[in-house]
């Protein structure tokens, strides 16, 4: 158990005041980090961290939209203010503003979706690098099953979660020699806000879970595991790797 420790640690973790961002915060709270809860609201943020509190587990609301330069510098800022480091970055913060045909889609749309899936983890990751180069950190980018094989309707965002998958390869082989790893974690149909125009759709979830092995979604708490091992000693030689936690969505064809 020691090496999913994470006492002395510092973790951000975007869009996590809810969904798979706040099951991650928390599971990485329980094994000893001191988590920052970052989304867009400082109300939201400061009621996740002081929930964590109660429970006897370290935890500061910082609110950041992440489509925000200067946000994004303020985010890193106060972390180091507050705790003096960055050991884990969590790139989870994402949009899917459209659902239908990608020639349907606006060109504002595209530009909204890749800033805030791709251009913002790709800065937030680089104004954090300083601080991870002196442990040897850990980032962690949350990208999609929607990133390796295309499904229906979901378009651009399949193609901004398969951009995800490629900057982390990238920095994996530039930022080895500084010990930072980076991975990427993908999600198949998981319980939350960004994909309630599927499971609130009856017909369309019976659907999708009939195709998938594990014959249901996922709940938020479901993709904690890889996090802790990509975050912890427990996958120290793991880098540039890509993990689906989809129920089996990708073997199914």
């Amino acid at each position: 158990m020691s090496r999913f420790d994470l006492t002395g640690k510092v973790a951000i973790i975007t869009g996590s005041s809810k969904g798979i961002g706040l099951a991650m915060a928390e599971a990485m709270a329980e094994c000893g980090a001191k988590v920052v809860i970052s989304s867009r609201k400082q109300e939201a943020v400061d009621e996740v961290a002081a929930a964590l509190k109660e429970k006897g587990l370290e935890a500061i609301g910082i609110a950041c939209h992440v489509g925000d330069q200067a946000q994004r510098q303020q985010l890193v800022e106060k972390t180091v203010e507050t705790y003096g480091r960055i050991d884990v970055l969590v790139n989870n913060a994402a949009i899917n503003p459209v659902f239908g045909p990608i020639e349907e889609a606006e060109e504002t749309v595209f530009d909204k979706i890749m800033d805030i899936n791709v251009k913002a983890p790709w800065h937030l990751s680089n104004l954090c690098l300083p601080y991870l180069k002196d442990g040897g950190g850990s980032v962690i980018n949350v990208s999609s099953v929607e990133g390796l094989h295309p499904g229906f309707g979901l378009g651009l965002y399949s193609v901004s979660k398969a951009a995800v998958l490629m900057l982390s390869k990238n920095q994996a082989k530039e930022w080895g020699k500084f010990g930072i790893r980076s991975n990427v974690i993908c999600p198949g149909l998981v319980k939350t806000k960004l994909s309630a125009a599927l499971w609130q759709n009856e017909k369309l979830l019976n659907q999708l879970e009939n195709h998938i092995p594990a014959g249901r979604m996922a709940m938020p708490e479901e993709m904690t595991g890889l996090a802790l091992l990509l975050a912890s000693d427990a996958g120290s030689y793991m880098t540039g790797g890509v993990y689906a936690a989809d129920g089996g969505y990708l073997i199914a064809g």
